[in-house]
């Protein structure tokens, strides 16, 4: 059996004067020859790793409280604590801390905390001990004179806490309060009150232990009720005793833990409602109140996580529904400030304690409590956040994400939780969640537009937008059913521009999926018109919504989804024609114009697909065989019309293969120098920004006004070396243009940078400027 005496806890002092759980292990003491003396080692119970390795200095103040603490300063704002879990282990370590220091183990404090100036060490060389006034009536007086007097002094004030603990003073003060109150004699109880209060800024927890015992709190809570600074006394004691009754809602068997609670309750009360607000000066000394209080919740609530019957019980009257309303109103009291009491406990504690509760069955619990759902109600805090910067809705946004995200939740046996869960979520509660959506998407533009519902919009559109990527199925239902994607796209229409860019990047999302289902939803409704009436609304302003919209597009063409291209063509071009600053709707124009080809054409575009298939099946030192002897035959040695076929494809040069090849080939020779004329054009004339103006309105026709202006960027036509000058790019003869076309492809300016538009078309470019000039003269006259 594991010796329990030696368990101990590390804690250290964080920056927030809040101690910080480093683990539990077991402690031992023992000379390290590294630290050259004894020192104090605990060992993780864990995994055996070290986490303490403490020499005991004989110069360091160590304390030891409430019996099972013991705590000290390595350095400076460095303090240490450990917590034993048996009174008899925290003794054993306390001997061998004061055998080195040479100090009497029966001391609660080995050192004096602060240094004392070299004329008080001396002042104070001639008296060994602080002699208090006898405990009278007539003297409180001056027992409040002197302990004011030694509050300045860390070494008065040890030596006034000695003789308070020898001589059992408080306990003869408290006697005075009866008296003081029997008769009615307010100025020595406003002399109390100052004794009582100096007592606490003593910061010392032998006397914190006198004065929290059951016999002695509720006398030193009535002495504080008596502030000379306030004209009426407080009612503390009333309120303690008439109005906070202790009620156990489960009966806790355990005596230590019952007084542990009353005792915790009262000096936490003290703390918070009895003692004044310490001043800046004051604060530290309070350190080891705040250090009794937390230690004491740590314990409660490892008493009552241990209790497995006392949960439970409790969990079962939470469940039951014969449990009467009253009695579970009670129950969840309970609950709340348990829970409350776990958050002194450090991360990993946290962690097992809330598993704890959840296998005694908390979440049932919270199930039969809730007269809502416990996901709509975190909906619609919100959704009701009144902070202007919604700190709040965003931490409740993250809760809502981690909540629905599948990889969050648990794998089991049954797959189908995960829908079931999913199907739930759909029907009961994300319809609360688009409610601000669907309520300000009724118009053509956003109803409310103030920056709060900007805000709570933009995070709404969050989380759907995770929905769309993550749940593919519910989410895919539920915005073609309700609409969901029209009522976004009103939000493009907002002054504020991050909530137009959430908006058009739900709507990419969903494009990116490839989905027919969405395709044919946004084609049927025309949800590209919001798109193309922001981009042209945004004029030449290069800016984060401009690329934007043109990354959409481009995506568009580069994935070649057919549907969506021939749709913003058949629908849009008009208005998309004159945009030449990048060449992506030249290029969606130049897809769809193929796709056309290949339906006008299906035998074509059969043998087409026939002959690319075959010709990456080659090997590799084939194909380059093949096309060595190609150019190394001498144009001379060919006959007009010949047709070159590789050998081996020779078998293929039939009739009706080659008839629609060559009227194949013919047409897309025509278009090839068609696109070099214009690459050619847009590459010497620079990057032009057209300023577009589309309307869309009802009741008026749409109309389009293109003003083309060239841009005076560095190289642009406004700068030296314009067309028409010497030595100018316009000067360029029409029979080096086309190979001008050809090598300066890639140096297009724009806004997107995007592959070519066939990638057979780019390896063939790329071999061609590989090629010497005689092989180049070859191809342009071929």
């Amino acid at each position: 059996m594991t010796d329990t005496r030696r368990r101990v806890k590390v804690y250290t002092l964080n920056e927030d004067r809040q101690w910080d759980d480093r683990g539990t292990g077991h402690v031992s003491s023992c000379y390290v020859e590294r630290l050259k003396g004894m020192s104090l080692l605990v060992r993780a119970e864990s995994d055996g790793s070290l986490l303490l390795e403490s020499k005991i200095n004989p110069n360091t103040a160590y304390q030891k409280q409430q019996d099972t603490l013991i705590v000290w300063s390595e350095a400076e704002n460095y303090d240490l604590a450990l917590s034993f879990q048996e009174k008899a282990g925290c003794d054993e370590i306390w001997e061998k801390i004061c055998q080195v220091q040479g100090k009497d183990p029966s001391v609660d404090i080995t050192q004096d905390l602060v240094d004392e100036s070299e004329e008080e060490r001396f002042d104070d060389m001639s008296s060994p001990g602080l002699e208090l006034p006898s405990c009278e009536l007539s003297r409180l007086e001056e027992i409040a004179e002197l302990v004011a007097s030694s509050l300045p002094s860390p070494l008065r004030r040890e030596k006034l806490a000695l003789a308070l603990e020898n001589e059992g003073y408080i306990k003869k003060l408290l006697e005075i309060f009866h008296v003081c109150e029997d008769l009615e004699n307010i100025e020595g109880l406003h002399h109390l009150y100052e004794i009582i209060k100096g007592i606490f800024l003593l910061n010392r927890t032998a006397l914190f232990e006198v004065m929290f015992s059951e016999e002695c709190i509720m006398d030193v809570i009535g002495c504080l009720e008596y502030d000379p600074s306030l004209s009426q006394s407080r009612k503390h004691r009333e309120f303690l005793t008439k109005t906070a009754k202790f009620k156990e809602v489960i009966p806790i068997s355990d005596p230590e833990l019952k007084q542990k609670i009353h005792q915790t309750y009262r000096v936490q009360y003290i703390q918070d409602m009895v003692l004044p607000t310490p001043s800046v000066f004051e604060e530290n000394m309070l350190s080891t109140l705040h250090s009794f209080i937390f230690f004491n919740k740590v314990e409660i609530v490892g008493m009552l996580q241990e209790d497995e019957k006392f949960l439970t019980d409790l969990f079962a009257q939470l469940t039951d529904e014969a449990t009467d309303e009253e009695k579970r109103q009670e129950l969840v009291n309970f609950l709340k400030e348990f829970c409350a009491f776990s958050q002194t406990l450090q991360p990993q504690n946290r962690d097992a304690f809330f598993k704890t509760l959840s296998n005694m069955g908390i979440l049932p619990a919270l199930e039969v409590i809730l007269d809502i759902l416990l996901i709509n109600l975190i909906i619609e805090h919100m959704i009701c956040d009144t902070d202007p910067e919604l700190g709040g809705a965003v931490l409740l946004m993250g809760l809502l994400r981690t909540l629905v995200d599948p990889e969050n939740m648990l794998a089991t046996a049954n797959k189908t939780e995960k829908t079931e869960f999913l199907g739930f979520f759909y029907k009961h509660c994300m319809h609360v969640l688009t409610a601000p959506l669907l309520a300000n998407t009724t118009e053509d533009k956003p109803s409310k537009d103030d920056f709060q519902t900007a805000q709570l919009l933009a995070l709404i559109l969050e989380l759907l937008t995770f929905c769309v990527e993550h749940h593919t199925y519910h989410i895919k239902n539920y915005i073609i059913n309700k609409d969901i994607l029209r009522r976004v796209l009103v939000l493009m229409a907002s002054k504020h521009a991050f909530l137009a860019l959430c908006a058009l990047r739900f709507k990419r999302k969903i494009i990116g999926l490839k989905d027919e289902f969405y395709n044919r939803y946004i084609m049927k409704s025309f949800l590209f018109e919001p798109v193309v009436k922001a981009f042209l609304n945004n004029g030449s302003r290069y800016n984060l919504m401009n690329s934007a919209i043109i990354e959409m597009f481009e995506f568009i063409r580069v994935e070649d989804i057919k549907s969506l291209t021939a749709h913003v063509i058949e629908n849009y071009w008009k208005a998309l024609e004159d945009v030449d600053y990048v060449q992506t709707f030249k290029g969606l124009k130049l897809r769809f114009e193929q796709q056309r080809e290949r339906q006008d054409n299906p035998k074509l575009d059969s043998m087409r697909s026939i002959l690319r298939n075959h010709r990456y099946r080659r090997d590799a030192r084939t194909l380059e065989d093949e096309e060595e002897m190609w150019f190394n035959t001498d144009e001379d040695d060919m006959e007009d019309g010949e047709a070159v076929v590789p050998p081996s494809d020779k078998t293929k040069n039939d009739e009706d293969i080659m008839d629609p090849i060559s009227k194949f080939m013919e047409r897309k020779k025509l278009k090839e120098s068609e696109e070099k004329e214009v690459l050619l054009k847009t590459n010497l004339s620079g990057r032009q920004s057209p300023s577009f103006k589309l309307s869309f309105s009802s009741g008026t026709k749409s109309s389009l006004t293109s003003q083309s202006s060239t841009s005076n960027l560095p190289g642009s036509p406004g700068s030296p070396g314009s067309p028409g000058s010497p030595g100018s790019p316009g000067s360029v003869s029409k029979s080096t243009s086309q190979m001008a076309a050809i090598t300066t492809k890639g140096g297009l300016v724009g806004l997107v940078d995007y592959p070519d538009d066939d990638e057979e078309d780019d390896e063939d470019e790329d071999k061609e400027e590989t090629l010497p000039l005689s092989k180049k003269a070859k191809l342009e006259s071929s």
